[in-house]
């Protein structure tokens, strides 16, 4: 196997990092990038920086196919792109390569009708809405997807939607004009064929977004909504895919997602790790460098060996879907997602540790990364899921 960058990621690779340098660490310094008393407004300095990152060719670097919006790169050449992205909360969204847009968008590149693809999947492209992905339900445990509950009716030539979501990630943001939804068409299937996914737009009659919700305390700009379907009617030509096909529409929208999610978690380690460094070198207690202090040795070098496993691992799973395919890569898959949030959450918690009282204020990025990493433990499946999917896969090979 060969992790090396072909020539096309190898380039944009360099251009993304000039591109966060002189664009995307300034504006997160900027308050007037984010005045404002609505929480939820898009920062005024996110149009300058799509701007800038669409000249540069550093857009939509996420999908696998080759269009006129997109690079075609692989897994593995989008895998480092996606760990310098993950280093601050702006980038993805600057490069038009965020959650759960890019999942979507995958989605409706693979399931989609022309008609489909023509009404969302080419304005989530040019980057002029935003989706969201409602799947997530307060009253069942989602974590097996089997459980949901929300009832997608056949009447006639509509589907009636009624149910309960939350955690519906983007809803809240003004540009967001529509929700994939999953629920069930028919409760009387076998269990991992009685869901759907429909496409909602999100000023259909009967959506009713109840609050946001924080993350510990956090009002993230695109929000996590509470959503109430009430009578909610749209055309059956709004299916993606089949019916009774959501359930495995899903695995192929969290396979992807997940290296996604991983790498960019792992660039947020590497941020922390380097302003522990840099505040270890700067500070001095009890007469003595904290960077002299046998502690701190001990955790820059746990993180250190932590990020650097991980990272290989998901390396590794991003090769093995490339040349063996998703379904081939579903230990690796279940496995990078525990490795290597594990590694960024400890890594950031050191970080924060050195910081002391400044690494929970307000001055430093590592309590929002702290917030959104140790989400993401049961975020696309809980570590404990993760674990049960690896072990199951194991013992099988002794029965």
């Amino acid at each position: 196997m060969d992790f090396s960058l072909s020539p096309v990621a190898a380039e944009l690779q360099s251009k993304l990092l000039a591109f966060m340098e002189e664009h995307v660490y300034p504006a997160e310094a900027d308050p007037a990038g984010h005045e404002g008393g609505d929480p939820h407004a898009v920062p005024p300095v996110l149009a300058s920086l799509k701007a800038e990152a669409r000249r540069r060719g550093l857009w939509n670097l996420f999908l696998p196919y080759k269009t006129e919006w997109t690079q075609g790169l692989s897994n593995l050449d989008y895998a480092p792109l996606a760990e310098i992205m993950g280093r601050s909360h702006l980038a993805s969204r600057a490069c038009n390569c965020s959650a759960p847009d890019t999942g979507n968008m995958e989605i409706l590149n693979l399931f989609g009708t022309p008609e489909q693809k023509d009404q969302w999947l080419v304005p989530l492209l040019e980057g002029e809405i935003r989706s969201c992905f409602s799947m997530t339900e307060p009253d069942v445990a989602s974590s097996d997807a089997t459980n949901i509950c929300c009832s997608i009716a056949s009447d006639g030539d509509d589907y009636v939607i009624n149910g309960r979501k939350w955690w519906t990630s983007g809803a809240m943001d003004p540009e967001c004009k529509v929700a994939i939804v999953m629920g069930k068409t028919n409760p009387d299937a076998p269990k991992h064929r009685q869901q759907s996914m429909v496409l909602v737009p999100l000023d259909t009659p009967g959506v009713n977004i109840v609050r946001n919700l924080t993350v510990f305390g956090y009002v993230d700009q695109e929000g996590h909504a509470e959503i109430r379907y009430e009578n909610v009617r749209v055309p059956k030509s709004n299916l993606l895919g089949e019916e009774g096909g959501g359930f495995a529409i899903a695995q192929a929208r969290l396979g992807p997602g997940r290296v996604h999610h991983c790498m960019r978690s792992l660039g947020a380690a590497e941020r922390a790790l380097e302003l522990l460094c840099k505040r270890a070198v700067s500070r001095t207690a009890f007469g003595r460098p904290l960077a002299d202090q046998g502690v701190i040795h001990t955790w820059i070098a746990d993180s250190r060996v932590a990020i650097d496993q991980a990272r290989l691992y998901t390396l590794y799973a991003a090769w093995l879907m490339d040349t063996a395919g998703n379904k081939a890569a579903r230990t690796e898959i279940s496995g990078i997602k525990v490795a290597a949030i594990d590694a960024a959450t400890q890594a950031i918690d050191r970080a924060i540790q050195v910081f002391g009282a400044a690494g929970v204020g307000p001055d430093t990025p590592l309590p929002q990364m702290y917030a959104s990493l140790r989400s993401l433990h049961f975020a696309d499946g809980p570590d404990e899921v993760h674990r049960r999917t690896i072990a199951q896969r194991e013992i099988r090979k002794y029965e």
